[in-house]
């Protein structure tokens, strides 16, 4: 079991000011522990399967390290619960009317964990980094149109654009990191802060222990005010079902349950006494990713025919037990962007076979696998360990394959590898991989032909001319029902060319510990509110000095 209360940290003192302050604000925010004065106590334990991999928020592109960022460090700005654009480190800001200039107002009551205070100079020097094609930073295409960074003065910043940028706003959600820390820094990657950050955030970075967990603690001095949660652990557990096992046992707080979990074995009374469940469509998807520079995937019928193999209904019958709806594309269901008219590939072995032989590939010798110029259709299929889900996806993908003459090697990697030596190097022949979608829909990190570079995230190296252009013209229209048409377009072009066949949007089965009051489900999900969680004096299970 992990030591908590060994492990505690001790925090600064405050003075009179902050403790008024804080009193102050206890006023406002005990509403969810019945009327206790509010106190920052006990750990949360979040139990996931892979370790993260850099505490940089420009750098973080994997699911782990960028919510371990998020508790560290904050943006300009975040979503509400229903997902409308509000203020975090920026209190306000004011849009010229072609859209071109944006001003951000700080907030004047921010400060660093090391106690420096946050200004314009922080926002400055994040954004001009991650614009310098140095630091290689895979969200560069973000920001791209950035022309100048002007500090008005210390707690008001300009940006300016070379032409209006739809999306602007919300990819001020990345979190500003410390000028007076990393402004001498050579390689900011490879420093130690990469390791043991330093934000501004909610949570205060405590220890890492790789492959076992990370610790933070909660910030005394944070602006909103302290956590109600003191301690933030994120436990590295790979097997899904000893997950489970300790968040029956109460070794963790909280975890992502798989459908049978969330079906059957959360139906005990144990279970139902000390656990809460959450089901809502997941805002993500997963999906077959196909290399296109791997000469059995260049031909797009190759692709239309591999799709049109798969049986998604009963990929989500049989791995999701049902709690998953089939997609097409790479935006959510129900959004404006999202084109119902699109099909996608519904299930047709036979117009598999008959475009698969328009591409050349028969099964001359009648041995069951298709060749083509003497070369049989075998492939790898990878995945990453630690997720049963998708290397179930890979089971049922390769026996639905093999019924067209495709003959498939399911490969699963450890996270960390299969990040590092297969997907960053493209190193692979066809992935099953998630993605977390966005609330813009600008697809540009992803599907443009710019982003096939070094730690660029279109590492299926995906060409079309003709999206990049809609993509670039997405990114400038400022009038939603333009915007829509034109990535509706998109979504026909990628269900055309098929450089993925997307799977499904899961549902998200979170489950927590009854302890901890104060979840409020919404559109933004449950952990929106983190912050305001909290636990009842009675009911906390680990105390510290």
């Amino acid at each position: 079991m992990l030591k908590l209360r060994n492990n505690f940290v001790s925090f600064r003192k405050k003075s009179l000011f902050q403790i008024a302050a804080f009193l102050f604000i206890s006023m406002f925010s005990a509403s969810y522990c019945e009327g206790e004065e509010w106190v920052s106590r006990d750990a949360y334990v979040y139990s996931g399967a892979s370790d993260a991999r850099i505490l940089i928020p420009f750098f973080a592109d994997d699911a782990t390290s960028s919510s371990i960022c998020s508790l560290i460090y904050n943006g300009l700005i975040k979503v509400d619960k229903n997902l409308n654009i509000i203020g975090d480190l920026a209190e306000g800001w004011k849009i010229a009317d072609d859209g071109i200039n944006i001003t951000f107002y700080l907030r004047k009551d921010v400060f660093w964990h090391d106690g420096e205070p946050f200004t314009s100079k922080d926002v400055k020097f994040t954004f001009e980094k991650i614009l310098d094609p140095q630091t290689v930073c895979p969200y560069i295409s973000n920001y791209s149109d950035i022309k100048s960074i002007e500090i008005i003065d210390a707690y008001t910043i300009k940006f300016s654009y070379s032409k209006a940028y739809a999306p602007a706003i919300l990819k001020f959600g990345m979190g500003i990191v410390p000028c007076h820390l990393f402004e001498q820094l050579k390689d900011i990657r490879g420093s130690k802060y990469a390791r043991s950050p330093i934000g501004t955030g909610a949570y205060v970075f405590s220890e890492w222990k790789s492959g076992q967990y990370i610790l933070l603690n909660a910030n005394p001095d944070y602006y909103e005010h302290i956590p109600g949660i003191k301690r933030y652990v994120y436990k590295i557990v790979p097997d899904q079902s000893v997950q489970f096992l300790e968040l029956v046992t109460g070794e963790v707080s909280s975890m992502n349950l798989n459908p049978y979990q969330f079906l059957y074995r959360s139906d005990t009374k144990r279970f139902k006494e000390n656990i809460n469940k959450y089901k809502y469509l997941a805002h993500a998807y997963t999906y077959i990713g196909y290399n296109q520079q791997d000469p059995f995937f260049k031909d797009k019928k190759v692709r239309q025919a591999l799709s049109l193999a798969i049986n998604k209904r009963e990929i989500i019958d049989a791995v999701l037990l049902g709690l998953g709806e089939p997609c097409t594309g790479p935006f959510l269901p129900g959004t404006p962007y999202y084109d119902f008219t699109v099909s996608g590939y519904e299930y047709n072995p036979e117009k598999a076979k008959t475009l698969l032989n328009e591409a050349g590939w028969k099964d001359s010798d009648k041995d069951g696998v298709l060749e083509k110029n003497g070369v049989k259709f075998c492939v790898r299929i990878a995945t990453n360990q630690g997720t049963q889900v998708r290397e179930d996806v890979a089971v049922i993908v390769q026996s639905q394959w093999a019924k067209i003459g495709v003959k498939t090697e399911v490969q699963v990697v450890a996270w960390s590898a299969f990040l590092d030596q297969f997907v960053s190097k493209k190193n692979f022949q066809a992935v099953i991989l998630g993605w977390t979608i966005p609330l813009d829909p600008d697809l540009f990190a992803v599907w443009h032909s710019q982003s096939i570079g070094e730690n660029g995230l279109n590492f299926v190296s995906y060409v079309n001319k003709k999206v990049d252009e809609l993509i670039e013209l997405g990114r400038g229209e400022l009038n939603p029902l333009k915007r829509q048409k034109i990535y509706r377009q998109i979504h026909k072009y990628l269900n055309e060319d098929a450089p993925y066949t997307f799977l499904f949007n899961p549902y998200a089965l979170e489950a927590v510990q009854k302890r901890f009051k104060g979840i409020d489900p919404a559109p933004a999900g449950i952990g929106y509110n983190f912050i305001d969680w909290c636990v009842p004096e009675n009911e906390v299970r680990y105390k510290f000095d």
